[in-house]
């Protein structure tokens, strides 16, 4: 489901909790090493992700986050902040010439720049805890 979160939106805030559950805390964050990624820059976005106005030059930045059932990625166009929510259970993520984040025919391509590399450990941390909470032991990560 996508939210506009630019502004204070309770509906975001429960059916995030139902989705993907509520926030981590602290002491989970501190034992889990962070529980957000630095920026990513997006290269491409599925046509039901390019909500807002349209775009022209500038950069599409978006973070994702993790939760006990599943990731929310925040992404901005121009001055508006939009948040995905994916449960574990519908996420694929791909990882060849783009990393990217696929879901219920969705997905978000980011570059495989600095950033990527220096989310590495984030993203290999959010396949784990996929793979733990789906009780998967075949991939190999």
């Amino acid at each position: 489901m996508i939210f506009n979160t630019t502004y204070k939106n309770q509906e975001f805030n429960e059916e995030s909790e139902v989705l993907v559950g509520k926030r981590f805390t602290i002491f989970e964050r501190l034992q889990l090493g962070g529980i957000g990624s630095s920026r990513l820059v997006i290269e491409n976005t599925s046509e039901k992700l390019r909500l807002g106005k349209l775009k022209f030059s500038e950069l599409d930045y978006g973070n994702i986050e993790l939760r006990p059932k599943g990731i929310i990625i925040h992404y901005t166009r121009k001055l508006e902040r939009f948040a995905w929510i994916i449960p574990y259970y519908r996420l694929v993520v791909y990882n060849s010439q783009f990393f990217s984040i696929h879901a219920n025919g969705n997905f978000i391509q980011f570059l495989k720049n600095k950033n990527y590399m220096e989310n590495k450990k984030f993203i290999n941390r959010m396949i784990g805890i996929k793979n733990d909470f789906l009780k998967l032991k075949y991939y190999d990560y």
